[in-house]
């Protein structure tokens, strides 16, 4: 924990969307949550809106593509608290909405993986550490019902791509740490009012962020290793 004894959570892409309510809800909950993003004077906006609402939150520049911006918050996060509690892999793109898999361009499928996998991988390489230091951490990947390969069908290929092997790398991580007290899940917040969702969407923020509240939040006999929405395990 901080001198002002509270735990450190950071959220990746967090300036809008189910990153800026998790967010909101973690600093509500007394955590003191580092909101990252991509574009500085977006996600420094969006934390001067939530302190005005009396959270706790910090404003930190990361684009989880690029490994030296990942390293710089990293070693911000040494500097300043020496711990890393909560995790939240959030930030994600989706770029091939509907496009075939014959179609696709690799450089697409190259961007959309560095991204939404390679990007959260790089991110668990970096924090967990800290975690194993105090023998405590919870690790939430923000998958995709899309990336069930039980439901797999056609089309968004990288998307879905994507999320699969974010989904597998939560049961390798899970696996390599689960005698530590440290939770590694993934969930699919499912649709919701996004920019990604659309309007028409039929879950609000909230319920679209509640499940990696609960998974962010879990007590020590709590799972690891699931993949769930809604806070009930879906299929792989």
């Amino acid at each position: 924990m901080n001198p002002d004894g509270k735990r450190i959570a950071i959220v990746s892409g967090a300036n809008r969307g189910i990153g800026f309510e998790t967010c909101r809800q973690l600093s509500q909950l007394g955590f003191l949550t580092i909101l990252t993003s991509r574009d500085e004077i977006k996600g420094k906006a969006a934390v001067e809106l939530l302190l005005q609402e009396g959270g706790d939150l910090i404003y930190h520049q990361l684009d989880v593509a690029d490994l030296n911006s990942i390293t710089r918050l990293a070693s911000y996060l040494k500097e300043n608290f020496d711990r890393c509690d909560i995790l939240i892999n959030n930030a994600g793109v989706f770029l091939d909405r509907g496009k075939s898999v014959f179609d696709l361009p690799l450089e697409i499928l190259q961007e959309t993986l560095e991204i939404n996998f390679i990007g959260a991988l790089n991110m668990c390489r970096a924090f967990v550490p800290f975690m194993r230091v105090h023998q405590y951490g919870r690790i939430v990947n923000v998958s995709s019902g899309m990336g069930s390969i039980a439901n797999m069908a056609g089309y968004s290929a990288a998307y879905k791509l994507s999320k699969l092997v974010m989904n597998a790398m939560t049961r390798i991580m899970a696996d390599e740490i689960k005698e530590i007290n440290i939770k590694v899940n993934t969930m699919a917040p499912g649709w919701v009012r996004t920019d990604m969702g659309g309007p028409s969407a039929p879950k609000s923020l909230a319920q679209g962020a509640d499940t990696i509240i609960w998974l962010a939040t879990l007590p020590d006999d709590g799972p690891t290793g699931g993949f769930f929405e809604d806070r009930k395990p879906i299929a792989w």
